[in-house]
């Protein structure tokens, strides 16, 4: 296998979003989608995903936190009308690069897609996304096979298991939480 076709092959994980180009030797200030910003120390190459999907790596030359942003200088980028072609892009990782999480914590992206059934085995949908929406847990989204959503905590008592190899959660909901056909 090619180095080209493993880089367009591998799955990623976007932690960064290039918003603009920042002062004048082809910087460009980044948009954090990772919660773990310190995560961009210590890096040699990004994965630059296109708008359209095409792939590049890209050498990190060096790096800072400013505010809510990381500062991203990139090999081969030297001044701000060569790092304009950026804006817009996805920085990203190998999956197999995440930061590794504490038992019982998962990323949006590992519970997207997974299979939910009740703890009886009634098929309750797949999950859609995950909302975040301030409250103690983050909430699922399931869609059923008829296209309707249902809402569910991730909450432990309610999700009591998640295995995000298998892609399946099982949930024992309280009466009225779920809206299942009989």
């Amino acid at each position: 296998m090619s180095d080209e076709e493993d880089l367009n092959t591998v799955e990623l994980v976007a932690v960064a979003r290039v918003a603009k180009p920042r002062g004048v030797k082809g910087e460009v200030a980044c948009d954090l989608l990772t919660d773990f910003p310190e995560r961009f120390e210590g890096l040699e190459e990004l994965i630059a995903v296109f708008p359209g999907g095409r792939r590049e790596r890209l050498g990190l030359e060096s790096q800072w936190l400013h505010g809510d942003r990381v500062v991203l200088k990139f090999e081969g980028f030297d001044s701000p009308e060569a790092s304009a072609a950026l804006a817009g892009c996805e920085l990203a990782v190998p999956e197999s690069e995440a930061v590794e999480l504490e038992e019982g914590e998962y990323y949006d992206w590992q519970l997207e897609g997974c299979r939910v059934e009740t703890v009886e085995g009634r098929e309750v949908g797949t999950v859609r996304e995950v909302l975040h929406t301030g409250g103690e847990a983050p909430v699922l989204v399931i869609l059923d096979e008829r296209k309707r959503e249902n809402l569910v905590p991730l909450a432990q008592s309610i999700c009591v298991e998640v295995d995000v190899d298998a892609k399946l959660i099982r949930v024992d909901p309280p009466d009225g939480l779920l809206e299942l056909d009989d």
